[in-house]
């Protein structure tokens, strides 16, 4: 005779650490390998986080770094949000339309497949050195990635969900903002995600490439006198700034999507 599930025994399962103290562990850990490393080499080498740590904590306090960042973050929110303005509706009409989809998809894959960089020297043409040529580049190296994520998940939207909606009547605009947009925005998050990466990784490559300013003038004057904490410094705050960026699109995914969260069940 079965025994009733009321009266079997819990299975125990195994004590885990909350998912914030294994976060803020793996940031510990990872310093800390960071400082035994860089103890076995020159400082000029490698910079410890101490050191770093130090050299941020002068130039934040006279808010030389934030000042540069912030100029830093023009071109990249302009070039970023062009992006999303492109993509996102190209992606739709991508992800949806057949004939859209054959005929720019061979298009979209050979641009995707050339490095953003062979763009610079045409950029340098077409709109010079300075902000507008670093906004495009931001624009360049981040729209395909956003671009080929919102095709995949419009085209990956059960079409019985497309067609439960049409049985209660919607269609076009409305079909598009009761049912597509909600199925795809994992997918829109993910975009925008990956963007943002994207986006960080070209505000300094295009402050390198064309007219050095902003961070990327500072971190030439610290490679210059060969001061890897200044370098490393720079580098902490575009890793800091991309770790809180992201972790603030995953909230804002949770909080609109609690049905999409990971479940620990």
């Amino acid at each position: 005779m079965p025994v009733p599930a009321a009266d079997r025994p819990r299975r125990m399962r195994p004590w885990a650490p909350p998912a914030p103290v294994l976060y803020g562990l793996s940031l510990v850990a990872g310093l800390v390998a960071w400082e035994l490393v860089a103890g076995r080499f020159s400082r000029v080498v490698l910079a410890p986080p101490s050191a770093v740590l130090r050299h941020l904590s002068v130039h934040l306090r006279s808010f030389e770094l934030p000042a540069l960042l912030i100029q830093s973050l023009g071109h990249m929110l302009l070039g970023y949000g062009c992006a999303i303005v492109v993509a996102v509706p190209l992606g739709f009409l991508i992800g949806r339309s057949e004939r859209a989809f054959v005929m720019c998809d061979p298009i979209i894959n050979a641009l995707y497949a050339i490095p953003s960089i062979a763009f610079v020297p045409f950029l340098v043409i077409w709109c010079g050195l300075f902000f507008w040529a670093r906004a495009a580049l931001v624009f360049l190296m981040c729209v395909f990635d956003i671009l080929v994520t919102v095709a995949a998940g419009a085209r990956n939207v059960p079409a019985g969900l497309l067609d439960v909606g049409r049985a209660f009547g919607a269609s076009g605009a409305f079909l598009f903002r009761t049912v597509l947009l909600p199925a795809s925005l994992p997918f829109l998050f993910t975009a925008f995600r990956l963007g943002l990466v994207r986006a960080l990784v070209a505000m300094v490559t295009a402050e390198l490439f064309f007219a050095a300013v902003n961070l990327g003038a500072y971190m030439q004057a610290a490679a210059n006198r060969f001061d890897s904490a200044g370098l490393l410094a720079v580098l902490s705050i575009l890793a800091l700034l991309g770790l809180g960026a992201q972790e603030g699109l995953k909230a804002l995914e949770v909080w609109l999507l609690p049905w999409h969260g990971r479940s620990d069940a």
